[in-house]
């Protein structure tokens, strides 16, 4: 509970939160420290009674009609708070779409290495989105590029799932891919060889 019911607006993670008298609704909708929804009642009742629980009232939802606001110990809401909203980031970062983007006539080492490290962001829990190529006379050929595709989804086989069938556009043919839990796709690809016949080199982008 805060000293003396401090005054003021405190931030968490950048917005501000109004607590005890800096309240400035005249009815608010009370929820307790159990979770309770205690009803509609004025702000100097709620008060009141978060003043003899020792603990604080804290708006949590100044928008609604009325205002909705919480009974809590403002330490450990806070702390609770803002654990939420860092595991949050931490997810959201975790499905970041990262790419990687192939030459039609990859040599067998390079795609090896290139699927391995999309295999890596794919069993770190990202999506990735997979780009052939074409160069020169490739684009008489489009052909190639779905076949390659296909070869390169079969090699995964069923730890992907594909949520962006190939597309073309322009000298591009791209999709996106995601790992669907069933088995490590890097052990997937480590017991796979590549096709040996192509050859050239592709291009790594990390988004």
């Amino acid at each position: 509970m805060l000293g003396n019911y401090k005054q003021g607006e405190l931030a968490i993670a950048g917005k501000f939160t109004r607590l005890n008298g800096q309240i400035q609704a005249s009815e608010l909708r009370v929820i307790d420290e159990t979770g309770a929804q205690l009803g509609v009642m004025s702000k100097r009742d709620a008060l009141d009674l978060a003043r003899e629980r020792e603990l604080d009232l804290v708006e949590v939802s100044p928008d609604a009609k009325p205002p909705v606001a919480r009974i809590v110990d403002w330490g450990k809401y806070n702390y609770q708070r803002t654990k939420q909203q860092q595991k949050n980031k931490k997810a959201a970062k975790a499905t970041e779409l990262k790419q990687m983007r192939f030459g039609l006539k990859i040599g067998a080492n390079d795609l090896n290495i290139k699927l391995r490290k999309v295999a890596g962001f794919l069993d770190d829990g990202h999506k990735v989105r997979l780009t052939i190529v074409y160069r020169g006379r490739e684009q008489a050929h489009k052909e190639l590029g779905f076949q390659m595709a296909g070869r390169i989804n079969d090699l995964f086989g069923e730890t992907i799932a594909v949520d962006q069938q190939p597309q073309l556009a322009g000298r591009q043919l791209g999709w996106v891919v995601h790992a669907t839990g069933k088995g490590k796709t890097l052990d997937v690809i480590k017991s796979t060889k590549a096709d040996k016949e192509t050859e050239a080199k592709g291009e790594i982008i990390d988004a």
